[in-house]
């Protein structure tokens, strides 16, 4: 059996794994939160809005202050946020603002040097990306910080996932792109075609940098998997009820568990079959919490995935909100069972991904019935209401989000030494093929 069919057995393994998981997940919410009382709720509001309004006052004052001083109050004001309105233990505060938000903003310099044409969104989604990859280390034993490899699969993403995602493209030119990509994956010495091209070829010598691909092709199964899989989401644009719902939930099971499959090999470059199972159903869960967040987007532009068939149905999200809760409980004891990471740490990632789904319930009330509104709602530090008031207010050009991130990204602190220079992009050069796992680049 060769590699490549192997890779495509264990991926099929995966999916059918997941699927049966999340089917075990219906029924009635297993493990609730312990409700918060309206009055606990609007103290942690009041502090929601104090550190917002702290934040809003540091960003109006940084021309005061040098950026890295206004970088450290920034920080210092989530920090409070963190331990009133989201009863974080200190230990769990630390790791956000020790480990998690130095990440992202290394990320997101490294990104606009790199490309300065990267929009904010381009960065924030290579972001994300990027901390559930550092979320991954500690858990398979490897120290959280900012690695070439998961810098370079963290900005593919703005580069090739949203690329087959625009309607405006031809659909032969992405069937061209894709295969291109897929051969540049595959290691095949093939040359850039234009500067898109040329910036996706350096990512990947990133990770040939860090992950040779002798010694290590699980890393590179990793990425030509989940770019099958990017080529099989293809199907769920435009393809409204199009598709059966087994079709949208394998579908919809196969990108989001290969892409932080992906993380995991991106992180460890080795995993044990328990590791493997467990990065796969992780991806599934995030990627049903995105499609649940998602749910207007994809209606307006006819995608099809879970909840939009339910609600061309004229059926309720509830049942679906609730199984997505469960699956993550049985995700978070999977990620129990892992020998590595600290109880602060997985606590941390149990509270993120429950706090994603009453989140996104939060948005598109309209899609649920009054008495699961009424069920969920207690289980949130903050009314529902509030929390669409406050969306508002942070997001959008003009937002508190837009107006910090550019903050943060004029500063000219250097590169950490464990990055390459973001300024080789225009370098490129093609070397052999046998050569191919070390540096692409001059």
């Amino acid at each position: 059996m060769n590699a490549l069919s192997s890779g495509q057995n264990a991926d099929q393994v995966h999916v059918d794994g997941a699927i049966r998981l999340w089917r075990q997940s219906a029924g009635p919410w297993m493990h609730p939160n312990q409700p918060y009382t309206p009055r606990e709720q609007h103290k942690r509001e009041r502090a929601y809005d104090q550190a917002l309004d702290e934040v809003e006052r540091h960003a109006r004052r940084a021309k005061r202050f040098a950026l890295q001083e206004t970088e450290r109050r920034l920080i210092g004001s989530f920090a409070g946020f963190g331990v009133t309105a989201l009863d974080l233990p200190e230990p769990g505060v630390e790791t956000i603002t020790r480990d998690f938000l130095p990440a992202g903003t290394q990320l997101a310099r490294w990104a606009r040097r790199f490309d300065p044409a990267l929009s904010t969104l381009d960065i924030v989604q290579a972001c994300r990306n990027a901390w559930t990859a550092c979320g991954l280390q500690p858990l398979l034993g490897a120290p959280l910080a900012l690695t070439p490899a998961i810098l370079g699969y963290s900005l593919l993403y703005p580069y090739s996932d949203n690329f087959l995602d625009q309607k405006g493209i031809a659909r032969n030119d992405k069937l061209r792109f894709s295969e291109r990509f897929r051969s540049r994956l595959r290691g095949d010495p093939i040359p850039p075609d234009g500067d898109h091209e040329v910036s996706i070829w350096e990512l990947v010598s990133l990770i040939e940098g860090q992950f040779p691909r002798p010694r290590f092709p699980g890393v590179y199964a990793s990425l030509l998997a989940i770019h099958n899989a990017q080529e099989e989401s293809l199907a769920q644009l435009h393809a409204a009820d199009d598709c059966e719902e087994d079709d949208i939930l394998r579908i919809s099971c196969f990108k989001g568990g290969a892409s932080v499959l992906a993380d995991a090999f991106l992180v460890h470059g080795v995993l044990t079959a328990q590791q493997n199972q467990f990065a796969f159903n992780w991806g599934v869960l995030l990627q049903l919490g995105d499609d649940l967040q998602d749910v207007r987007e994809d209606l307006e532009r006819g995608s099809a995935t879970l909840f939009t068939r339910a609600i061309r149905r004229g059926a309720p999200l509830d049942s679906l909100a609730v199984q997505l809760l469960n699956f993550g409980d049985t995700v978070a004891a999977a990620m129990d069972a892992l020998p590595h990471g600290s109880r602060t740490h997985k606590d941390l990632l149990r509270m993120s991904w429950r706090s994603l789904v009453l989140m996104a319930v939060a948005q598109v009330p309209e899609y649920f019935s009054p008495p699961l509104l009424a069920t969920f709602e207690p289980c949130s530090p903050f009314r529902f209401a509030f929390l669409r008031a406050r969306r508002k207010k942070l997001e959008g050009k003009s937002g508190l989000f837009q107006r910090i991130f550019q903050l943060l990204l004029a500063s000219e602190e250097a590169t950490p030494a464990q990055l390459p220079s973001p300024t080789r992009r225009f370098g490129f050069r093609l070397v052999p093929a046998p050569a191919l796992g070390r540096d692409l680049t001059t």
